[in-house]
């Protein structure tokens, strides 16, 4: 019987606005100055331009001032008239909502693992509700961290039956985020277009180069001096889509190709971690192409 889950930390009444628009003068301040007319106070803010774009990018966190409330439809109903003057791309939210979070996997459990024990320890502050596979294998896993686990095998002919299965899971679950933790199918482009902004997957970042079965194998016997792993949003254009986060370590020359594959892994764990983290935070703005991470 696994371990019951740590307690969640503390919560905070605190809320964060994430936004985005194009550069002019005097956007800091409209916001600051909507957050002091609503007695709020900023507990942290964080700003970014983008010059090649002329586009201006916003994390600020706040809190109502000491013994205060907050009722965030009504702060979101009054926001509406400084986002049209800026127009703004924009969400305000608490920062206590614990995102809904389906995980998909093959058979490769290490991602799956470490993205369960994070939740489990409370570092993650994540609630899933479901693990699906294409295979069988990693059910036990799921059964130990006592989360459904749904076995949705696909084949070239069932593919958009086990697609519509998985589409129909994230609205039954109310899903905010899907995890690709290492799920070894293409997505159709249909599907990437369902789950646009809503799911990350995980690769090595050795690509193009040491595609197909093995890549750290491969790279260990061209002797290559780094591995690592690229976390980016799920598109259309085979892993390729905005990056969000990447991992890098360095291999010795005395390493086995186990032990380069094990580094391999690591990095992989490391750097979907992070974007999972950070997504989940609200801490990641689409930038065309890029991202922008107030990490």
């Amino acid at each position: 019987m696994s371990a019951p889950a740590a307690p969640a930390p503390e919560r905070l009444d605190h809320f964060a606005l994430t936004l985005s628009c194009p550069d002019r003068a005097g956007i800091v301040y409209a916001v600051s100055r909507f957050l002091v007319e609503h007695d709020c106070s900023i507990v942290e803010s964080q700003q970014f331009t983008d010059r090649d774009v002329n586009r201006f990018f916003m994390r600020v966190e706040f809190a109502p001032v000491a013994g205060g409330a907050l009722d965030l439809p009504t702060m979101r109903s009054a926001f509406e008239a400084t986002a049209a003057d800026f127009s703004l791309t924009w969400r305000m939210h608490a920062t206590s909502e614990r995102p809904r979070v389906l995980i998909m996997v093959s058979k490769y459990g290490h991602c799956l693992n470490d993205l369960l024990f994070r939740a489990n320890s409370g570092a993650l502050d994540v609630e899933i509700p479901a693990i699906v596979s294409n295979h069988p294998d990693l059910a036990g896993m799921a059964d130990h961290y006592r989360i459904p686990f749904h076995h949705v095998p696909v084949t070239k002919d069932t593919k958009p039956e086990a697609e519509q299965k998985l589409l129909q899971l994230v609205d039954d679950l109310d899903i905010d985020l899907v995890v690709l933790a290492r799920y070894m199918q293409i997505l159709s482009p249909e599907l990437c277009k369902a789950l646009e902004g809503r799911a990350i997957n995980i690769h090595h970042s050795m690509l193009p180069s040491f595609k197909g079965a093995r890549p750290y194998v491969q790279a260990y016997e061209r002797g290559v001096k780094f591995i690592g792993a690229t976390a980016h949003y799920v598109t259309s254009d085979l892993d390729e889509g905005p990056i969000i986060e990447q991992a890098v370590a360095r291999v010795d020359h005395a390493m086995d190709a186990t032990a380069v594959t094990k580094l391999g892994r690591d990095t992989e764990c490391l750097a979907l971690s992070r974007a999972v983290l950070w997504h989940t935070q609200n801490r990641v703005l689409l930038d065309g192409h890029k991202t922008v991470v107030f990490s």
